[in-house]
C-alpha cells in the first residue's frame, strides 16, 4: 500500500484526489483553513490530515516531518494547494502578485523540495503537480494566476529531467474549467455556460475526472515531464 500526500485537500479537486487514492492507499492531505471541513473529510475517507501553509517553509517542513513520523515515507506527492483571483492587470497590487506566486508556485517548490529528499533516498516516487489550462494558454484578468501556473509547468518539465535517474517521475495535470465552488465564486452561471460551450464535449469538467488523471500519471512509471490537459478539448 502506497502513501499519498495531497496538498490543499479540502478543495474540490484535492478532496476528489484524496478520495480516489483512499480506495487503495494510505492518504494524508493538508489543509490551511477550513478545519471543520478537513475533519469531516478525514472521518469520511478514514485518512490522515495535517495543517500546512504551503507558502511558509517552516510550516511545510513541520508538516512533512509529521507525515513521515506517522507513515514512514511518501510514495506520491500531489501538489494541489492553490488560490485564484480575477482582476484586471492594472489593478493587481504588489501584495496580490506576491501572494499568488507564494502559494501557487513557491508553495509547490517548498513542498516538493522537502518531500523529494526521501524519494531520492529511496530511489522511488512520483510527483504530480496541478497547474491549469490558463497556465498553458493564459487568461485575461488572471495574469498573476496564469503566470504562477505556467511556472508550475516549467518546474515540472525541468525537475523531471533532473530526478528521472533517481527513480522519481514528475508530471503535471492542467485542468480546464471544473465544476467547483472556486469557479462558481468567480464566474456567473452564464460565464460558466459560455466556457462549457467552448469545449468539444460541451460541458464543465468534474473533480473526479481530474483525480483519475492524477492517479494515471502517478502510477505509470514511464511517463514523466508531461502536462496532461483535463479540459474537455478546450482550445
Amino acid at each position: 500500500m502506497s502513501v499519498i500526500f495531497v496538498t490543499g485537500g479540502t478543495g474540490a479537486i484535492g478532496s476528489a484526489v484524496a478520495e480516489e487514492f483512499s480506495r487503495t492507499d494510505d492518504v494524508v492531505f493538508s489543509y490551511n483553513s477550513c478545519a471543520d471541513k478537513a475533519q469531516r473529510l478525514k472521518e469520511r475517507l478514514h485518512c490522515g490530515c495535517v495543517r500546512m501553509d504551503v507558502s511558509d517553509r517552516q510550516s511545510v517542513n513541520a508538516a512533512v516531518a509529521e507525515v513521515l513520523k506517522n507513515y514512514g515515507h511518501i510514495d506520491v506527492l500531489v501538489n494541489n494547494a492553490g488560490i485564484s483571483q480575477i482582476k484586471l492587470f492594472g489593478d493587481i497590487t504588489d501584495e496580490d502578485w506576491a501572494r499568488m506566486l507564494a502559494v501557487d508556485l513557491t508553495g509547490c517548490f517548498n513542498v516538493t523540495q522537502e518531500v523529494l529528499k526521501g524519494m531520492i533516498a529511496r530511489k522511488s516516487g512520483a510527483v504530480v503537480n496541478i497547474s491549469s489550462v490558463w497556465g498553458v494558454h493564459g487568461a485575461s484578468c488572471e495574469v498573476h494566476y496564469s503566470a504562477a501556473k505556467a511556472g508550475v509547468i516549467g518546474m515540472t518539465k525541468a525537475l523531471a529531467k533532473e530526478v528521472g535517474l533517481s527513480g522519481v517521475t514528475v508530471n503535471c495535470v492542467a485542468p480546464g474549467v471544473i465544476d467547483s465552488p472556486m469557479n462558481s465564486a468567480h464566474l456567473t452561471p452564464e460565464e460558466l455556460s459560455e466556457l462549457a460551450e467552448q469545449t468539444p464535449v460541451g460541458r464543465l469538467g468534474r473533480p473526479e475526472e481530474v483525480a483519475r488523471a492524477v492517479r494515471a500519471l502517478a502510477e505509470n512509471r514511464f511517463i514523466t515531464g508531461q502536462v496532461l490537459g483535463v479540459d474537455g478539448g478546450f482550445y
